[in-house]
């Protein structure tokens, strides 16, 4: 079955505005590569499964637009920032309302109520979470739980969608992707000094600096030698990796229950793009 979700999402966010003037949240491929495979079933037609897929990445990309707003930089004052911040706005509430539209156009009214809950869900999870990082009152590990839990939750909600044969393996599986995901994106912030600063490796640090570092560290890193200090002297990096491989073994383990070599074929390639980020070769199935 060709895959041409990410084709389709282009339609509603290739627009000349949205490029010149702002940055959208990295399409959340893979997530939805993995469901379009678990939705394949005979008793369904291209066009649903298609549909499915291409309104939960829809939803995903609206709430993740307005997270850049949430967690955007500075005061916003300058013009050009103001436009930016405006534009991720109308883009997030342009993307969830396209996933009203098409859905209600399909009289697909039970998959609105489904991901209408899950959106709800999402919201009350981020609260939660944000909570927690007001009061300081996060280790690490729980860190990537939540992070985890809010990245699945959307997909999450199409378990019902989900083939009977598959669906029991469909959240485990779903959790092992979602979890390499949020790995290989906290190795990414441990490289730039910009976005460090509420990641995995920030609250790593926290929980095991003297009370020195740990002011140096919430007030900001100066320079980008006393952050690349910080983050060598505690090794967030090859943690990172070394979680990322425990997952991703974990995750082709699961592939070996799946009695279809198409499926195992495709999962073995979602699995084998996170080999990139480990910052050392690994022994993996």
């Amino acid at each position: 079955m060709e895959y041409r979700i990410r084709e389709m999402v282009l339609k509603y966010t290739d627009y000349d505005m949205i490029q010149s003037h702002t940055v959208l949240p990295e399409y959340p491929d893979l997530r939805t590569r993995l469901l379009y495979l678990f939705l394949d079933k005979e008793t369904e037609s291209k066009e649903h499964n298609e549909l499915a897929a291409l309104v939960t990445s829809l939803v995903q990309m609206g709430l993740d637009t307005h997270e850049l707003v949430q967690n955007a930089a500075g005061d916003g004052s300058e013009p050009e920032a103001v436009r930016s911040k405006q534009l991720k706005v109308l883009a997030g509430d342009y993307f969830s309302g396209r996933f009203y539209q098409l859905l209600s156009q399909a009289g697909r009214i039970d998959m609105i109520f489904h991901l209408s809950q899950a959106i709800c869900e999402v919201n009350r999870l981020k609260m939660n979470f944000y909570l927690l990082v007001k009061q300081l009152q996060m280790t690490a590990e729980e860190y990537i739980q939540h992070m985890v839990k809010i990245n699945m939750e959307l997909y999450l909600s199409m378990v019902r969608f989900v083939d009977d044969s598959r669906s029991t393996v469909w959240p485990e599986v779903l959790d092992d992707l979602t979890r390499c995901e949020v790995l290989a994106q906290e190795m990414k912030r441990a490289r730039k000094l910009d976005s460090f600063a509420g990641s995995w490796g920030y609250w790593h640090i926290i929980q095991r600096a003297p009370e020195e570092e740990k002011r140096r560290l919430m007030d900001g890193p100066s320079d980008d030698s006393s952050f690349s200090e910080l983050v060598s002297k505690y090794e967030i990096l090859p943690q990172l990796s070394l979680k990322l491989e425990q997952q991703l073994n974990s995750l082709f383990d699961k592939i070996e229950r799946f009695d279809s070599e198409r499926i195992i074929r495709e999962l073995r390639e979602l699995g084998m793009s996170f080999m990139r980020h480990l910052t050392k070769p690994a022994v993996l199935p």
